[in-house]
C-alpha cells in the first residue's frame, strides 16, 4: 500500500492541512494518508503548544468521514522528542509491505536541509511538497530535490495554524478555515482565547 505520512502540531488542523493531503492523495496515487500528530515537536519546544489530547481529537474530528485520512497516535505515546527520522524508521520496521511517502507544505520544504537526519530521512520515503503563495524553496541541494515531488498544479493557501489561533484570540470567525467539528470543538474548550 502507498501511505502519505503527515506529521505536525496540528495546533490546530485546518483546511489548508487536509487540502495538501487530499492533492498528495491524488498525485502520488496513495491509497491512504495517516496523521500524525506531534508529541514534543523538537522545533517547537520554546512554543507553548496546546495539550496532546486536544489536538490529537481535532485531528481526529478532522478527518472523519474520510475512510482514507486515518490518524496514528504513535508520537504522542512516545517520550521525548518527535523526530521524523524515528517515526519513519518505526513505520518501515512494523509495516514493511507499505511504501510511506512524507507530506509536507513549502514553508517546511524550504527547511528540510536542516532537520534531524534529514539524509537518512530522504533514503528511507520521497517527499511530497505542496507550495504556498508567497514561498520559494529555491536554493535547496541536490540530496534534497532528488528526493522531492512537487504537486503540479496545486490549489496553494495560505491558512496558517499560526493565523488561526490570532484570528480566535482576537475573537474572529474561524469558519472555513477549519472544518466545523474542529471549529465546534474550539468554541466548546475555548482554545486559543475563543
Amino acid at each position: 500500500m502507498r501511505v502519505g505520512i503527515f506529521g505536525g502540531t496540528f495546533d490546530p488542523i485546518h483546511m489548508g492541512h487536509l487540502l495538501l493531503a487530499q492533492q498528495a492523495m491524488e498525485t502520488a496515487s496513495l491509497e491512504q494518508v495517516w496523521f500524525i500528530p506531534a508529541g514534543e515537536p523538537p522545533h517547537k519546544q520554546e512554543n507553548e503548544i496546546t495539550p496532546a489530547q486536544h489536538r490529537l481529537q481535532m485531528v481526529r474530528l478532522a478527518v472523519e468521514g474520510n475512510p482514507r485520512f486515518l490518524v496514528n497516535e504513535m508520537e504522542l505515546k512516545r517520550e521525548g522528542p518527535s523526530y521524523t527520522v524515528d517515526t519513519i524508521q518505526i513505520l518501515k520496521e512494523s509495516t514493511p509491505e507499505h511504501d510511506f511517502f512524507l507530506l509536507v507544505g513549502a514553508d517546511t520544504v524550504k527547511d528540510l536541509p536542516h532537520w534531524y537526519k534529514i539524509k537518512k530521512i530522504l533514503q528511507l520515503v520521497q517527499v511530497i511538497g505542496l507550495g504556498r503563495p508567497g514561498v520559494r524553496a529555491e536554493g535547496l541541494p541536490d540530496f534534497v530535490t532528488d528526493r522531492l515531488q512537487w504537486i503540479p498544479g496545486a490549489i496553494e493557501t495560505s491558512i496558517s495554524s499560526t493565523a488561526v489561533r490570532q484570528r480566535a484570540k482576537c475573537g474572529k470567525s474561524l469558519r472555513y478555515l477549519v472544518p466545523d467539528p474542529v471549529y465546534q470543538y474550539i468554541k466548546e474548550h475555548r482554545l486559543y482565547g475563543t
